[in-house]
């Protein structure tokens, strides 16, 4: 994957997933995106990196966070964006993804932003499109999702600074996770003391230390000062076979993050969630809306985030280049 992501000089050309790509370009795209923080607080929330580019939002799973800071970021770059609906395309009437792919190239477009239901579609895709044009992963099946991945690790940049002296625990469905994939990775390749996975032994998947986490069962165990930690959605719509828990109840009972469980976190800790929030399964209403949670400034450093990288993928901005 590594290698159709990047141009000959070692640029995104596309970003389908985090696995691979250096520290140094996780970087750029960290610092591109501080420098496009700023935007929306202009008169007119605009710059004009893309401007004369076609953006087209291509999701084939439901979104809302996702799909709308794609098509903000997008509009925020002066790019035009195409939202297409793929319930009444022709993909609903058969016909194949490479078909539709030629004939949206056909029209002249710049960048497809995707969302599939299947691991590895984005890549897939990359593969056969023209090659002035880019793609970028917004979620496959249970794969990656690597922008919310850099999206978090820019939230965490911004409350803590530098990454190494930091022990992060990821916390709930491991198992069905693109986020918890995307997000191990990515704090790997930045370099954190430690990155630890928590919940109970059906939603965490076999061989995941061979990433380099350490596996914990009992949450306050796996809590324990702790700098970061980034609660995740039960995936019940990805889990398709098997009973993985007894009830969304007894779920909260043991893993659900609350006020007390907090207390055995660092004390300047801070609680991160990519989103839709369950409040009462994975997290308590006064942890999601208390002082510890940065989940809001995760939504809004989404939309610099992804402004970074459609500007990097598309060849808008050089190496920390500051757009304000």
């Amino acid at each position: 994957m590594n290698n159709i992501q990047l141009d000959n000089q070692g640029r995104l050309k596309h970003f389908l997933g985090i696995g691979g790509l250096k520290r140094s370009l996780l970087i750029d795209i960290l610092d591109t995106a501080a420098s496009l923080i700023n935007v929306p607080e202009k008169s007119v929330k605009k710059v004009p990196l893309l401007r004369g580019k076609t953006v087209v939002n291509l999701f084939f799973e439901p979104s809302t966070r996702t799909r709308t800071t794609f098509e903000l970021a997008a509009k925020r770059l002066s790019a035009d964006v195409l939202n297409f609906n793929i319930d009444t395309s022709s993909s609903s009437k058969g016909e194949n993804l490479i078909d539709m792919l030629h004939n949206l190239q056909a029209m002249h477009c710049d960048m497809f932003i995707v969302r599939h239901g299947a691991g590895g579609a984005a890549y897939f895709m990359a593969q056969h499109v023209a090659p002035d044009i880019s793609i970028i992963n917004a979620g496959d099946g249970q794969h990656a999702h690597p922008t919310q991945a850099m999206l978090d690790m820019y939230t965490i940049r911004q409350n803590k600074g530098d990454f190494a002296p930091l022990r992060v625990a990821i916390v709930g469905d491991i198992r069905h996770s693109r986020v918890a994939r995307s997000d191990i990775q990515a704090l790997t390749i930045l370099g954190v003391s430690q990155v630890r996975v928590v919940g109970p032994k059906t939603l965490i998947p076999k061989g995941v230390e061979e990433l380099g986490v350490k596996v914990f069962h009992d949450l306050k165990a796996g809590l324990k000062e702790v700098d970061v930690v980034i609660m995740l959605r039960l995936q019940r719509e990805r889990m398709l076979r098997g009973a993985f828990l007894p009830s969304a109840y007894e779920y909260f009972q043991y893993y659900g993050l609350t006020k007390e469980v907090l207390k055995v976190t660092h004390p300047d800790a801070i609680v991160m969630h990519p989103g839709p929030i369950n409040r009462g399964v994975e997290i308590d209403s006064n942890v999601a809306d208390g002082p510890y949670s940065v989940i809001l400034q995760q939504v809004s450093n989404g939309i610099a985030i992804r402004m970074a990288v459609m500007a990097m993928t598309l060849g808008a901005v050089s190496e920390k280049k500051d757009a304000n």
